[in-house]
């Protein structure tokens, strides 16, 4: 195996670690905390929870060059995801959409072929963009870490390596 599959393997195996650790999170969440709120200016837990359940999907699709109106309806769609099975559901199928192209592109489309999502001006690598998902993904899932741990939860730092 080359280095650059290498590389790629570890980095799906890290955000791997985040999904299997998200969906354990999830798991704990009491139906009654949804509408939790640290701040006035922040997302509520269920928000949070989808917005994190969407980023393999949304993410791969935004590096897909689709347009503005695909990505709103994609998130629109996991907004309306209610129990967090549906939501632990959802983020495994588009992970596992997500690894699917990763490991789909040659090694020289993984450091050479660059991408633009509607809202930038210049593109990436799809080797940045896997970066910058594990990046995204892990950012977000230790913001739902400290709201659970606000709440009263008891969560430690052997449920984000599971």
């Amino acid at each position: 195996m080359n280095a650059v599959s290498i590389l790629r393997n570890e980095l799906l195996e890290e955000l791997e670690v985040g999904i299997r650790s998200m969906a354990g999170l999830l798991q704990k969440v009491k139906a009654d905390d949804w509408d939790y709120r640290p701040a006035e200016n922040m997302r509520n837990l269920k928000e949070l929870a989808n917005h994190i359940v969407s980023i393999p999907e949304v993410d791969l699709n935004l590096w897909q060059e689709k347009d503005q109106q695909t990505i709103q309806d994609l998130e629109t769609r996991y907004e309306k995801l209610g129990s967090s099975e549906t939501m632990i559901a959802a983020m495994k199928e588009g992970f596992s959409t997500f690894k699917t192209f990763m490991l789909s592109l040659s090694d020289q489309d993984l450091l050479t072929k660059k991408t633009k999502p509607f809202y930038l001006d210049e593109g990436a690598t799809q080797a940045h963009w896997l970066v910058e998902e594990v990046s995204h993904f892990f950012h977000h899932r230790g913001q739902f870490f400290n709201y659970l741990k606000q709440l009263g939860y008891d969560v430690n730092m052997f449920d984000l390596y599971v």
